[in-house]
């Protein structure tokens, strides 16, 4: 028997800026959604706003921050992955001018995020082509291989930047 995809639900809280949101696991048989993410963006009036993402630990059932984006522009900034530093362009590289997919690396591999024939949702492919994540916009979710739980936040950030370039225009 295979293992279910890891099922993401993405809640905006209602503000004008999408770059505040929750993020929610549905676990099969379960009652209620679990949050696992929290993402906070300032109102004006910082210097370089920052959003801050932090996880559900659950064993002691704390948030604790995983990271932050720092937005210089509302078009680049870095990633900070705990103390790994990223800039968003490196998780989103193109490959050439024409090409309709964004690559990031993790551990050595290389991922693709792509547009769905929709023009709405998202998938995510790994170096052989497999498919790793799919992001669906009528639902807001993200379901994520179970073979890739060890680079989940790398792909639900990566899915976040993407759907935020797209809405800017800016694929």
């Amino acid at each position: 028997m295979t293992e279910p995809d890891i099922d993401l639900r993405f809640a905006y809280d209602g503000n004008a800026d999408m770059r505040n949101f929750r993020v929610y696991q549905v676990i099969e048989n379960a009652p209620e959604r679990l949050e696992v993410y929290r993402f906070h963006h300032p109102t004006a009036g910082y210097i370089t706003p920052t959003t801050t993402f932090k996880r559900k630990n659950l064993a002691v059932l704390r948030w604790d921050i995983t990271g932050r984006i720092e937005w210089p522009t509302t078009t680049s900034g870095t990633v900070w992955f705990g103390v790994d530093e990223v800039p968003i362009k490196d998780l989103r590289k193109i490959k050439n001018g024409t090409s309709q997919s964004r690559r990031f690396k993790v551990s050595g591999n290389e991922y693709k995020w792509k547009v769905a024939a929709n023009g709405q949702d998202l998938f995510c492919v790994d170096s052989k082509d497999k498919h790793v994540a799919v992001w669906t916009a009528q639902e807001m979710s993200l379901k994520i291989a179970p073979r890739c739980a060890t680079i989940l936040e790398r792909i639900v950030i990566t899915c976040f930047l993407n759907l935020w370039f797209k809405q800017l225009g800016r694929w």
